[in-house]
């Protein structure tokens, strides 16, 4: 396609400059532009398809970057990135050092609060709005938020407060789940720039004054405003938060979309905005399934056929998955549960086979593990899938509600550790650290597939709360048995047998290990628990080695090899230890081999840490 128009637009002040009847050319062309760069980088693709004009409208009625715009996950913002001067870098997306795939402050100013995390674009939003209240600002403040983000409880909060803090804030709903209704078509768009208008908003109010005098009449015309706008549209609810509630609207009617935005920005107090969308508009395969097309790898932009995966070898959320259904089938007390990661959690197939005992909570972290809870609490047995990441905003239920009444709750922790194009908002990398100060909670690590399989069995058949954290990748090709079989709790595993150095490997990372361990002739334990430890092991190794090297894909402090530390010390053993993982600093994107290398965990980085550390104790050590 010939990019006439998208190439004249390096930021928003150039997008203003053109005449209102060139933007349904310039939304042709951004779509295209979006459809041919994810066919060949991967990244969230249906999702960004659905916004192209809602974001052109957007940059077209506010005074962006000074007006402020939230995105919320994120998952949308490539129109938006495009706009905004980022369009040749687009060919980056979501690679090592080049441009995220979420907004980023540090990216661009026109990215005014980073995300990637669900449900938070109101609350920053509202901040935001006070905050410029306060300093006697001007700025417009603008939070776009989907219809699955407005599952969680935290945009509840924020929309409740919003509503008693009587800010200016827009907020619009980007639905794109339901398909556009009878409702969203000409009457409805006449309404909603009727409503928006600011004759019916003085006529609205002088009304409310005159009849605030007559307070029977007044509660009666309040009752029919409500009831006459509830024939047309769902926003009873948060009119009753406090909000003027406008819509719903056609989201891919650019003339509709301008007028709306051009009256609500100059409405005062909360306003609500609701639009419809379609996910995956304008690429056929995404709009027939826009759940497959969500995130793609590359693909044919002709058959919409994502490039295979060369491998037999299964994912360790594969790995879940048929573990799930094996166990469902034997035991009628499994319960799967999942906050809004069917797919990505890989409780698909569980889904099918057992539709009464899985639960989508959509995105309520929280309430899925509570819930959870609850159902160990009357003798089931719920499998929590969730990603390492997420589990973080879950953290004080998994604290007060499972662990402390220490509940039999298998968390399936998936995403631990690095997880590449997703980059730091995503990565698992604190795991271990918050969980393992948790009193009755069993930690496990699977070194490959066939582990990672036992360690559910084992998790599921322990008494207490239990965890089994993994990364996003295959396995490493050990052959997976069939049977349901259990671990030994808190036994290590001996790998390798060498001199001088032993390595206590915490995870998947023990491949690499080896690798390591076969060039400096050391010992390799495959630790398999963080909590317990083996601390038999632990202290054989102090015993008989003049160096312990601890490597986790997770941060040193506070970690797997925090804890080895402490047993040492916990037994006053002097064995100097190295602890190889993760950083104190947050991993940006990249392939994850570049990422491990870059932080010291590959092969020759293994070996080099060790080497220099050895040159270390010999130039302190006495002879």
């Amino acid at each position: 396609m010939n990019y006439s128009l998208l190439e004249k637009i390096q930021t928003p002040v150039q997008l203003r400059q053109l005449p209102e009847r060139d933007l349904p050319r310039l939304a042709q062309e951004l779509r295209h532009f979006l459809i041919e760069t994810l066919s060949r980088t991967g990244g969230h693709f249906a999702s960004n398809l659905g916004v192209v004009e809602l974001t052109i409208a957007l940059h077209y009625v506010f005074n962006t970057p000074e007006d402020r715009l939230v995105w919320d996950v994120g998952h949308q913002s490539y129109p938006h990135k495009i706009l905004t001067g980022r369009r040749e870098k687009m060919s980056t997306l979501r690679q090592y050092q080049g441009i995220s795939g979420f907004p980023k402050r540090t990216e661009s100013p026109y990215d005014s609060f980073g995300v990637g995390h669900s449900s938070t674009s109101v609350s920053a939003a509202l901040g935001m709005a006070i905050a410029n209240r306060q300093l006697g600002l001007n700025r417009k403040v603008v939070a776009i938020i989907g219809d699955g983000a407005m599952t969680a409880g935290m945009a509840f909060e924020a929309l409740n407060h919003t509503g008693d803090t009587n800010t200016n804030l827009l907020v619009i709903l980007n639905d794109n789940e339901m398909s556009i209704s009878p409702n969203v078509g000409g009457l409805s768009n006449y309404l909603a720039r009727l409503l928006s208008s600011q004759l019916y908003t003085s006529v609205r109010e002088g009304g409310k004054h005159l009849l605030r005098r007559i307070p029977t009449v007044h509660e009666l015309a309040r009752r029919t405003e409500e009831h006459m706008k509830g024939m047309v549209a769902p926003g009873t609810l948060f009119e009753e938060l406090g909000f003027n509630y406008i819509g719903p609207i056609d989201g891919h009617d650019l003339p509709t979309l301008l007028t709306t935005l051009h009256n609500m920005k100059a409405l005062e107090g909360p306003q609500f905005l609701h639009v419809i969308t379609q996910k995956g508009k304008g690429f056929s395969h995404a709009e027939a399934n826009p759940c497959t097309y969500h995130g793609v790898s590359a693909f044919d932009r002709q058959t919409g056929k994502m490039a295979a995966q060369n491998t037999t070898i299964p994912t360790y959320t594969q790995i879940l998955s048929d573990w799930l259904c094996d166990m469902a089938a034997q035991d009628q007390r499994l319960i799967g549960i999942t906050p809004a990661m069917r797919e990505g959690s890989g409780l698909v197939e569980f889904s099918n086979r057992y539709p009464t005992r899985y639960f989508d909570v959509g995105i309520a972290e929280q309430h899925s593990v509570t819930f959870a809870a609850g159902l160990a609490s009357e003798g089931l047995k719920p499998v929590v899938a969730i990603y390492s990441t997420f589990l973080q905003r879950a953290y004080d239920q998994l604290i007060h509600d499972v662990a402390l009444q220490n509940l039999p709750v298998l968390f399936a922790i998936d995403r631990a550790g690095l997880v590449g194009p997703d980059g730091a908002t995503h990565s698992g990398n604190f795991d271990l650290a918050y969980l393992r100060c948790i009193p009755h909670i069993l930690i496990m690590v699977p070194a490959d597939e066939n582990e990672c399989r036992q360690m559910f069995t084992t998790g599921f058949n322990y008494p207490g709360p239990s965890a089994v954290r993994y990364p996003r990748r295959y396995g490493v090709g050990i052959p997976v048995e069939p049977q349901l079989t259990t671990l030994p709790i808190g036994k290590a595993q001996l790998r390798r047998e060498g001199h001088q150095i032993a390595f206590l490997v915490f995870g998947t990372l023990l491949t690499t290990t080896l690798a390591a361990a076969e060039q400096l002739d050391a010992t390799v334990i495959n630790m398999r628990f963080v909590k317990p430890l083996d601390v038999e092991v632990i202290l054989q190794m102090a015993n008989q080695y003049e160096l312990i090297v601890t490597v986790e894909e997770n941060v040193v402090m506070g970690g797997a090899g925090s804890a080895i530390n402490e047993c040492l010390q916990a037994h006053a053993k002097l064995t100097p230890v190295l602890n190889l993982g993760l950083p104190d600093q947050f991993v940006e994107q990249g392939d994850t081999s570049i990422l491990l290398a870059q932080c010291g965990l590959n092969t020759e980085g293994i070996i080099s840490a060790v080497r220099n550390h050895l040159d270390r104790l010999k130039s302190i050590m006495p002879n």
